[in-house]
């Protein structure tokens, strides 16, 4: 079995603390998410060894320090117009779906995404490609909400409904990845795009203009998403450019 590096080497993880636990409370993060392991050690086993590892012998004992006291924490009451809005939304997506009534089924509109995700949006980007992917990704879109079939009823254990809310939402975030793929114009982490490589082909990157961590702020439908930045500070590591040919 050959080892060379791919992507998930120059990735970094989630911050954690000894018991796995994030700078949001309540929210764990195991496996190859979080930091403790991540990087140019990570291969295959190492990944499968720290996931079993985080998930048999150390989330079992350090979720309970902090589930300990939540017993304290009020019911929330669902009356709360919170809820309210939420089932209604949840209802109304539904219901949009199930009125769709196409020839088309989930998967096959799936795999049509996939395709153009693994083709244009894989481990090696350009910006011809993303390009192409946005567009390809919207007509995959219009064809989901003009054609899906859904079989069954909405009331009812209906895992082709459960499959369709997670294809819109794959939809979603496929538009997302190649919009953020394509203002990222560098290459750094699992980000690789072509057009911007050492001439050893190695990621090159530009911390003096993207020295930061993406989100998209959502606008509504069919409206571009807003770009908030927040800047990334090193003060105990000197950040350089990885050469794996050394």
């Amino acid at each position: 079995m050959m080892i060379y590096p791919a992507s998930h080497y120059t990735m970094g993880g989630i911050w954690v603390d000894y018991e796995l636990m994030t700078s949001i409370p309540g929210l764990f993060a195991i496996g190859e998410a979080n930091f403790s392991d991540h990087g140019a050690n990570r291969l295959g086993a190492s990944a499968l060894m720290q996931g079993l590892a985080d998930g048999y012998f150390v989330l079992p004992y350090t979720i309970q320090n902090y589930l300990s006291d939540q017993i304290q924490v009020p019911r929330f009451s669902t009356d709360l117009p919170e809820f309210v809005e939420a089932e209604k939304a949840v209802k109304a997506r539904i219901a949009r779906l199930m009125n769709i009534k196409g020839k088309r089924s989930v998967d096959s509109i799936h795999k049509e995404l996939g395709r153009i995700m693994v083709d244009y949006v894989g481990m090696g980007r350009n910006k011809a490609g993303l390009e192409t992917a946005l567009e390809k990704i919207e007509e995959v879109k219009k064809e989901f909400y003009t054609n899906v079939h859904i079989p069954g009823e909405a009331n009812t254990l209906n895992v082709e409904l459960e499959k369709a809310l997670r294809v819109e939402d794959f939809l979603e975030i496929g538009k997302l990845m190649a919009l953020d793929a394509l203002n990222r114009e560098e290459s750094c982490g699992g980000h690789f795009r072509e057009e911007y490589q050492t001439e050893e082909g190695e990621a090159k990157r530009d911390d003096e203009h993207f020295m930061y961590v993406s989100c998209w702020k959502y606008q509504g439908e069919d409206k571009k998403p807003e770009l908030l930045k927040e800047e990334l500070k090193y003060e105990a590591i000197k950040v350089q450019q990885r050469n794996y040919k050394k």
